[in-house]
């Protein structure tokens, strides 16, 4: 009964604790001090940006800048524009878009500088995009990143004249190919007085702004990060899969220069990513606040500094539940590893009985090969077996989620629905992820965090159990439980928001990791019992599936989409 009482706490303060990460704050209205973001203030320019679609060559595009140039120049900036004609592959997919043939259109960046009291520093450069793809109003990509600048801007004007030149670099045809950053970092000459730049984006309707990108040697920007903004999103292991992955932004030309760079956007409400829907009204103003509040946080710091951040070794980091960012050298990596040893060596006092750590691999690779072949094929039940509409599937991720957690709750159960709970059995549960921290620290260290500090903190638990007594040590792995948990639910989601509609075995390395610190606190229960329980759960998932499947293409779908 204590075992489950323990659970039951870990469970709900978990929970919490994952809502807290992945909650956006609440928009500031604008009555907050004027040296502080607001969200309310930025709406106004939100709702003046996004009445319409304006993709690049449009006239409702024309009407954007326009507007732009006049708040860049009420604001005291330099403003200068920057036109050429776009490239063959940008005509193909404006001709695809609007279904005919068009004359080829000039892309037109904006560029405001506002001049400091020292024009020899390195400026620092705020950069998002106006353009919008076809039939989109474009609330959130990017008219959001475009508002919170301005806004950021209006607030850092409150501290009077900059140290440096701040440059808003505002760029057009994102969309047809990043086509305005390229032609301003290969031939504008004010490219070669940026030193750092902080770029603005968004892939969907809402949810936290996370720093997810930074150039490479980013040791001295993620120390300024860490010590400036209040409510960090951020994780060198999201910063390492993006480095992989075949995405990019505005920011990826900049990356073949010198500078130091950041890259903030939010990815939540995925379904109303270039929806024809993404009005201003169907924004959520939390993310809008989460994103001018860091990059003002930032810039703030930013503008302050005599030098701006060089060059310097990547570090690990991470945001500990939005309330501040942990940062550290990869070589304490191995540190952690060594107490993970240590910890369960001591728990285990060197009687090690080969059948009691053979069921605790067993265990750990059935959680992890039944987790991920019934969310493999619950994905393939819900549509994933044939041509998808990519935008459908983005619509569909919050049911996916849900099915991704009936998934990995009905594996958990199967598997540990009885067992000894001897430290043997939990060190053998934990030996393969240690080999995984292992490996992952001399392969990919800024990335390894995820899974060596889960298995430290394991380690510590399972001493804590053999040596502080029943009760102190229950109470020790219960919040550990806790901390660790949460974390993994808050990672689940964004896994899930991330790469869920094409790879949702991702999650089973969220549930592999709580399973660890869960593992001395979960109860025995029946084979009967577990069958049947995990037996409701997926039923639920399979309806869940054919509810996805068998629903029309969402209405949210991009009006230029296309099944693949």
């Amino acid at each position: 009964m204590k075992r489950f009482a323990a659970l039951l706490i870990a469970l709900a303060g978990a929970i919490a604790l994952g809502i807290m990460a992945t909650t956006p704050p609440h928009p500031a209205p604008d009555s907050v001090p004027m040296g502080e973001f607001s969200a309310a203030r930025a709406m106004v320019d939100v709702r003046a940006m996004s009445t319409e679609p304006h993709p690049t060559g449009s006239d409702a595009n024309t009407r954007v800048r326009v507007y732009l140039i006049a708040r860049l120049a009420a604001m005291g900036f330099e403003v200068t524009t920057d036109a050429t004609p776009v490239s063959d592959v940008a005509v193909s997919r404006l001709k695809f878009w609007r279904g005919s043939d068009a004359p080829a259109p000039q892309l037109v960046n904006i560029i405001g500088v506002l001049p400091g009291s020292d024009r020899t520093k390195p400026a620092l450069a705020l950069m998002a995009h106006y353009d919008s793809v076809w039939a989109s109003p474009g609330a959130a990509d990017d008219i959001t990143g475009v508002a919170s600048i301005l806004e950021a801007v209006r607030a850092l004007q409150t501290q009077g004249k900059p140290n440096r030149d701040l440059v808003v670099l505002i760029t057009d045809a994102e969309e047809l190919g990043l086509e305005g950053a390229e032609h301003f970092f290969a031939t504008h000459p004010l490219r070669e007085r940026i030193g750092t730049i902080i770029n603005t984006e968004a892939r969907g309707g809402g949810g936290r702004t996370s720093m997810f990108e930074t150039s490479e040697g980013n040791g001295e920007a993620v120390r300024i990060f860490q010590q400036s903004v209040s409510r960090p999103a951020t994780s060198s292991l999201g910063v390492f899969i993006y480095r992989l992955l075949p995405n990019d932004t505005d920011l990826t030309p900049a990356l073949k220069g010198p500078y130091t760079a950041y890259n903030f956007a939010f990815i939540g409400r995925p379904g109303l990513y270039h929806s024809p829907l993404i009005t201003a009204d169907r924004l959520d103003q939390g993310s809008l606040q989460d994103m001018g509040a860091q990059v003002l946080d930032l810039s703030r710091a930013l503008m302050a500094q005599d030098t701006l951040p060089q060059k310097s070794a990547d570090l690990v980091f991470f945001d500990l539940f939005g309330l501040t960012t942990i940062a550290y050298a990869p070589i304490w990596g191995w540190v952690m590893l060594v107490v993970a040893v240590i910890g369960f060596g001591g728990a285990v006092r060197g009687r090690i009985e080969m059948r009691v750590l053979l069921g605790g691999i067993g265990r750990w690779l059935s959680v992890a090969s039944i987790g991920g072949t019934l969310l493999y094929l619950g994905n393939l039940v819900s549509g994933a077996d044939g041509p998808v509409q990519y935008y459908d599937r983005l619509a569909a991720i919050p049911r996916l989620e849900v099915m991704a957690l009936l998934s990995c709750l009905a594996a958990a159960v199967i598997v540990l629905r009885n067992g000894e709970r001897r430290a043997g059995d939990w060190a053998g549960f934990a030996l393969p992820l240690i080999a995984m921290g292992f490996l992952g620290q001399v392969y990919a260290p800024t990335a390894a965090y995820v899974v060596i500090i889960p298995v430290m903190f394991a380690g510590l638990s399972a001493l804590g159990m053999s040596r502080l007594g029943k009760r102190s040590g229950l109470v020790l792995t219960t919040i550990i439980a806790m901390l660790v948990t949460g974390y993994m639910i808050a990672l689940g989601h964004q896994m899930m928001q991330g790469v869920g509609p094409g790879l949702p075995m991702v999650a089973v390395l969220p549930l592999v990791l709580a399973l660890l610190v869960l593992l001395p606190i979960w109860p025995n229960m029946s084979t009967r019992m577990a069958l049947g329980s995990s037996g409701v759960m997926l039923l639920v998932m399979v309806g869940i599936a054919l509810w996805v499947r068998l629903d029309p293409i969402a209405d949210t779908a991009a009006s230029f989409a296309r099944f693949s």
